[in-house]
């Protein structure tokens, strides 16, 4: 299985097609935005859109290497992109990011359809019942949970249950896929 890309360059990729598409978008949205385009990716293509995981949050889904990179925007837009920095000598160096047509078209896509939400909107759309956030929190009120991290295999296999809360298509009038992946 592929590992996915770095999600600080989808991350940056993201507000670069945001910024084209004239939308302005916080820390709390981006964090959104970045966990439904890898669900999104993750079902269609069973290959995951970033490395790493998410983990659940208080307000949803978070990415802990993309909210690093990012959080010092705090609540207002972001106008900067994420750099690496090389861990010996401290220099920052820009972050390549994808120029897979169909990563650059989903996340356009997922731009349109969820980006001028309100953050209390997508934190609602994040925590839809049965979802994998839920899921995931409702498991660590029984069960130890490492970080509450949201593992891909749940992501596929409770992806789902987000459109139940969204109530329009998610990505160009393309339904999600309700049958089982195993």
């Amino acid at each position: 299985m592929s590992r996915g890309y770095d999600p600080r360059a989808v991350a940056n990729l993201m507000l670069d097609e945001a910024d084209r598409l004239d939308i302005g978008v916080s820390h709390i949205i981006l964090q959104k935005l970045l966990y439904f385009a890898h669900g999104i990716y993750l079902v269609r293509t069973k290959t995951p859109l970033v490395s790493g995981y998410f983990e659940a949050w208080q307000y949803g889904p978070v990415h802990p290497a993309a909210y690093k990179a990012f959080k010092q925007a705090g609540r207002g837009p972001i106008d900067f992109r994420a750099v690496a920095q090389d861990p010996l000598t401290g220099e920052r160096r820009q972050i390549v990011t994808p120029e897979d047509c169909h990563v650059v078209d989903l996340l356009r896509q997922v731009l349109l359809t969820y980006g001028k939400m309100p953050a209390g909107r997508l934190v609602d759309l994040a925590h839809a019942k049965d979802s994998p956030w839920e899921y995931v929190v409702a498991k660590a009120r029984t069960e130890v949970a490492f970080g509450l991290r949201i593992q891909d295999t749940v992501i596929v296999d409770r992806f789902r249950f987000h459109k139940v809360s969204v109530g329009l298509e998610p990505v160009s009038g393309e339904p999600f896929d309700d049958t089982p992946l195993a």
